[in-house]
């Protein structure tokens, strides 16, 4: 039985589901089966987020560069967002979840947004935990998005550049408001953040698992967070600093 500390969770955790293809092609079902039984692996890491105490779940739920996959899969994957969404809300509720999506929204269309504002609005006011869904997101392209809006607001007249910190500029970024994450999860085997929360993890610890995303459940979980509490974070500190 894995055995964490309740004290020293991380407060967000991050997480690239990788992995529903290979699974589906182990065990001889077509990739959008795949995706599917990943939804079982979702609720799995909502659950348990919520039962340990995790403020924070960000989820890297379809990424700008999951558009270029055949159309077929990519209408699969924006149909199991919409039926996760109808399914999941009445569990957000009972279980005091607040969802929020991040992304490039409006490339979603018009009923997968609509569902998205539905959700968000329905549960704007809970304050258990907050699951933030990463939709047509893309690290460089947000990144670029909110240069441009703080561009378009020096023009403006409403900051200046001798103004502009990194503080200033992470509220023009699409997680204005939330904190950065603390600990980020791969599953599937691979080593890379694959444009992925790149401001934002300037100091998040990572975790890779050959875990492929399908097969993730509660104990993997745990063991990440495990292996989180065994890292030192110091920030640029010496170890000394940090027992003063």
């Amino acid at each position: 039985m894995t055995e964490i500390d309740l004290k020293r969770l991380p407060k967000h955790i991050a997480i690239i589901m990788d992995g529903n293809g290979r699974w589906a092609e182990r065990h001889a079902m077509g990739r959008i089966l795949g995706h599917k039984n990943g939804a079982e692996s979702v609720r799995a890491a909502v659950r348990t987020c919520r039962r340990i105490g995790i403020r924070y779940l960000t989820l890297y739920a379809f990424s700008m560069e999951n558009w270029l996959r055949p159309e077929a899969e990519v209408s699969a994957l924006l149909n199991l967002l919409k039926e996760y969404l109808e399914n999941e809300v009445q569990e957000m509720m009972d279980q005091d979840i607040r969802l929020v999506a991040i992304g490039n929204l409006d490339s979603l269309g018009e009923p997968i947004l609509s569902k998205i504002n539905e959700v968000s609005a329905r549960t704007s006011r809970n304050r258990g935990m907050t699951v933030i869904l990463a939709l047509s997101y893309g690290g460089r392209d947000e990144i670029a998005a909110a240069a441009r809006r703080m561009v378009g607001d020096c023009l403006a007249g409403k900051i200046t550049p001798e103004k502009v910190t990194k503080e200033l500029f992470a509220d023009y970024l699409y997680t204005a408001g939330l904190p950065d994450p603390d600990l980020l999860i791969r599953t599937g085997g691979e080593y890379r953040i694959s444009n992925f929360l790149l401001w934002q993890m300037a100091y998040t610890e990572f975790y890779f698992t050959e875990v492929l995303w399908p097969d993730f459940r509660e104990r993997h979980l745990l063991k990440a967070v495990e292996d989180y509490q065994k890292r030192e974070r110091r920030f640029g500190r010496t170890s000394e600093q940090l027992k003063t």
